[in-house]
């Protein structure tokens, strides 16, 4: 794992020196083709250092990888060419030291490190003015939570003597000490009830900054939860019905809220807080197939919903506008790019034969064995999911186009970023399903 963190930091030179983005391009691609093929067959291997890996850390890493190569592609439009990509890779290195980061101190150096990057992506290339609103939104929600959780951290230090994630194993019932730990992960995910940062960063971002968002920035509160779940299992045998119940409530709010969006990345940031509900469901249940499905749920929605953002600057770029009213009649407009649209709205209502359908069956399957009712709840939220999925197609592809003229823009570029979104999503069911 060192070895493949020195690769990344040695990738520096590239940023400045290389004229040309696919350079980068390349280098990040080989890099993620050799962590593939080395693979993760046990439960913990490839240790070297203060760096592991593992099952859950394995995806998630590939992940990273991929979308880090997915931004730069979405970025070769814009100035500053050279910095934009200094900043996408400090941000892969300090993901790649979260997901393997065998230390609790250094996991939370890189957690909240990864706020800075992230801040200078959307002030630096947002929008519009009102990025300077969403920036302090996304840093006071973080910075309100992760003081306590760095008090917590040394107080961890000071009973256990060590910080190493497989050292620690609390036997303490403390409601304080559970609520501190479980809401700087949640502010990640994020919750509902701590989620306005999220589509106000969404909005305001840069195409990049919603895509490493949307793909790995909501993962590392899921992952959070899953390392902690293991050395406090009692607490979260104890409480985790309040976050249940406040997630299913949640998504389901929150999915009635994307039916009266009339901006297409606030519709899809909204949409990310309803699976993230989702997903701090399946973990909360702390059954197998919870886990799994909670962990495959974070995989599909990365690439689904990155894939999304990425479509929906597409038509931002050609129309100027995010609106529902402007960007109608797409699909004479831009007819090669409807069948992507429609593969992503049906993926994002979890259809068959994408890893998300898959995931939320074992999602199902856990919550009823948790809270038989909450079946009922589960019904509402993926229906509603469906409403808002197809309301984001029909609504977008459909009517009558707001300009005289008619013709297809889309470049080689964009359709090969396109597709490497959706061929994960649709070979990830095989792979799952040669696994089981």
């Amino acid at each position: 794992m060192m070895s493949l963190l020195m690769a990344i930091l040695f990738l520096t030179p590239v940023c400045f020196f290389s004229l040309n983005y696919m350079v980068m391009q390349y280098c990040l691609l080989l890099l993620s083709l050799s962590f593939l093929f080395k693979g993760c067959f046990s439960f913990f291997c490839k240790v070297s250092y203060f760096m592991g890996l593992d099952s859950f850390s394995y995806g998630l890493i590939l992940l990273s990888f991929l979308i880090s190569s997915y931004m730069l592609i979405s970025m070769t439009k814009y100035h500053w060419l050279c910095l934009f990509m200094m900043m996408n890779l400090i941000l892969l290195i300090f993901l790649f030291i979260i997901f393997s980061s065998l230390n609790f101190l250094y996991m939370y150096i890189s957690f909240e490190f990864v706020l800075v990057p992230l801040l200078i992506l959307i002030l630096g290339w947002g929008y519009q003015p009102e990025r300077l609103l969403a920036g302090m939104y996304l840093f006071f929600y973080t910075m309100l939570v992760s003081l306590p959780f760095f008090i917590l951290i040394m107080v961890v230090y000071m009973i256990f003597g060590s910080l190493f994630l497989d050292l620690l194993k609390f036997n303490n019932f403390s409601f304080i000490i559970h609520f501190v730990l479980m809401m700087v992960f949640m502010v990640k995910m994020p919750m509902y009830f701590v989620h306005f940062w999220l589509p106000k960063a969404h909005v305001q971002a840069p195409v990049s900054g919603s895509m490493i968002l949307a793909g790995i920035m909501l993962k590392i509160g899921g992952y959070g939860l899953i390392r902690t779940m293991f050395m406090y299992e009692y607490t979260y045998m104890n409480y985790s019905f309040i976050w249940f119940s406040i997630s299913m409530l949640g998504s389901f709010y929150v999915s009635l809220i994307c039916l009266i969006q009339a901006d297409i990345k606030s519709l899809i940031a909204y949409s990310s807080v309803c699976h993230m509900g989702m997903v701090i469901m399946g973990i909360l249940t702390m059954t197998k197939l919870g886990l799994v499905g909670s962990y495959l749920l974070m995989l599909g929605h990365g690439f689904c919903s990155s894939g999304m953002f990425y479509m929906s600057n597409m038509f931002y770029e050609r129309t100027s506008s995010r609106s529902f009213f402007v960007n109608k009649g797409l699909i004479n407009y831009m007819p090669s790019c409807a069948l992507f649209w429609f593969l992503f709205c049906s993926f994002n209502m979890s259809c068959p034969p994408s890893i998300n359908f898959i995931s939320e069956f074992m999602i199902l399957s856990s919550m009823m064995n948790f809270f038989y009712n909450s079946s009922f709840f589960f019904v509402l939220i993926s229906f509603l999911c469906a409403s808002f999925s197809y309301y984001l197609y029909s609504f977008s592809q459909h009517g009558v186009y707001s300009n005289i003229y008619s013709f297809s823009s889309v470049n080689v570029m964009e359709f090969t970023c396109l597709f490497m979104h959706i061929y994960p999503l649709l070979m990830m069911p095989m792979i799952v399903s040669s696994l089981f």
